[in-house]
């Protein structure tokens, strides 16, 4: 048996599955997210573990876990947390959808060293700019750090003792060469680090190191489990829907926005602000457009109406062509195709027939010219969609794969009912990192259907976002 732990912003997940693949058990525990001032985004490290904890535990008391040879680990990516030289957390880890580093990422966008290795725009939610911000705002935090680890690396630490970490992830920090899946002296000495400060890497279907005797014993499971190297969260989703090809693409729903492609060779088009990461296998990468507020963007609306996200949803019927209420996901900032942590969101165009549905729809659709913007991006950079696939929360509103369907001009699949995101593809580096062999990771999922454009709503659509792009323009005047 193996188990992927998916280390996400709102919850952690844990995957227990089979020698076949198949799902046997499944555990989720909450976590909150901190802002204590506006552009903040910060978790504990420490309510990691207790959430990691919560998941093994429910696993362990459903399931004896002493056959289980292999754990893989997913994350949300660009987290900075800092440690000292005993392993101690020094301050919460600052997020990826965190906005406050922005003069200093543009500091170091600036310095052409930086898009020329890493083959990315220099994010403020990267990993580089935050610690960058450490060091000019708490000299004391600064004096401290031995360590930058991701979030989920701070786990492997816990469960292994290793400080270890893998390309995928470490190419959304601004320290990676990308192109040659290592750390680059010249990037981390420009924000005063080393080698030393880093972990080492591993490749994501790799063994990273075996579970610590003391944490094996919490559940009964044998101490010479491998732990996998792993992937960020969006590389370890394409593993658990088999895009693993050039043409093989996802988009993904969850609290940010994603579409998500594999390619075959390392082509960065960082003027693009599309990313360009390693994907979690080795010799491959991936393109990647990102916006910040995806189903964050509903939630939102859902306090605001004081109902929840699938009451809203869940009536809303047919698809319409967009009606005048215009909705601007950008909450926090937003990054790809933008890179502008200044924007923030708008909800226009309202008038006395806006109803809440209206206000729904308009949320939907928000966050569609968005996601448009990013297949604009990376199509713009060449790279192919033979197929994309529907994962997340959100893609359980057929409503939102309608639109985001004729908005592209692509058809969505949906798969058949079961877990595919970043927990299973977790689950799967750990097979392939404890096995030693090759799986077949690129077939994807059994696709229940297939949610085709909607032809007679299509210049609907593209009117609608060209004066979404309109808006962009004006609020980012007011910003």
């Amino acid at each position: 048996m193996y188990i992927g732990l998916d280390l996400g912003t709102s919850g952690i997940k844990a995957l227990l599955i089979d020698d076949a693949q198949r799902v046997i058990d499944e555990a989720s525990a909450p976590l909150e997210v901190q802002r204590p001032n506006p552009g903040w985004s910060e978790q504990r490290p420490s309510d990691w573990i207790t959430a990691a904890t919560a998941v093994m535990d429910a696993l362990a008391s459903r399931n004896t876990l002493s056959a289980v040879q292999g754990i893989g680990l997913s994350g949300h990516m660009h987290g900075a947390t800092l440690l000292d030289a005993s392993d101690n957390v020094l301050r919460p880890c600052i997020l990826w959808n965190d906005t406050r580093a922005h003069a200093e990422a543009a500091e170091l966008d600036a310095n052409a060293d930086f898009r020329a290795i890493s083959g990315n725009v220099v994010f403020p939610g990267f990993t580089a700019p935050k610690v960058l911000w450490v060091r000019n705002n708490e000299p004391e935090i600064w004096e401290r750090t031995a360590k930058v680890l991701l979030p989920k690396d701070y786990l492997r630490l816990w469960l292994t003792g290793d400080a270890v970490s893998e390309p995928s992830d470490a190419a959304g920090t601004s320290w990676l060469d990308t192109g040659t899946r290592n750390w680059s002296d010249v990037l981390l000495a420009a924000c005063g680090l080393s080698r030393q400060n880093m972990p080492t890497l591993v490749e994501g279907s790799a063994p990273s190191g075996t579970l610590r005797r003391e944490v094996a014993d919490l559940w009964g499971l044998p101490a010479a489990v491998v732990i996998a190297g792993g992937g960020g969260d969006n590389a370890a989703s394409a593993i658990g829907v088999g895009a693993v090809k050039a043409g093989q693409a996802f988009v993904s729903l969850g609290t940010s926005g994603v579409l998500f492609a594999a390619t075959d060779s390392y082509s960065p088009a960082p003027e693009t602000s599309v990313h360009t990461f390693c994907h979690a296998v080795p010799n491959t990468w991936h393109q990647m457009g990102v916006i910040l507020s995806a189903t964050d963007s509903l939630n939102w609306y859902s306090r605001l109406t004081g109902q929840d996200a699938a009451t809203l949803t869940g009536t809303l019927g047919a698809l319409q062509a967009p009606g005048r209420t215009l909705f601007m996901p950008y909450l926090g900032g937003e990054r790809t195709p933008h890179n502008d942590a200044a924007v923030r969101g708008a909800l226009i165009g309202l008038e006395h027939a806006t109803d809440t549905a209206a206000g729904t729809r308009a949320v939907l659709e928000g966050v569609t010219h968005a996601l448009r913007d990013n297949y604009e991006a990376l199509q713009a950079t060449g790279t192919r969609f033979d197929s994309l696939i529907a994962v997340g929360g959100g893609s359980r509103s057929e409503y939102w794969l309608r639109a985001i369907a004729t908005s592209l001009n692509v058809p969505v699949d949906i798969p058949e009912a079961g877990d595919f995101g970043a927990a299973l593809g977790a689950a799967r580096l750990g097979l392939m990192a404890a096995s030693g062999a090759g799986i077949d990771i690129a077939t994807p999922p059994k696709i229940a259907a297939t949610i085709d454009p909607d032809p007679a709503l299509r210049r609907a659509f593209d009117d609608a976002h060209a004066r979404y792009k309109e808006t962009y323009r004006a609020l980012r005047e007011l910003s």
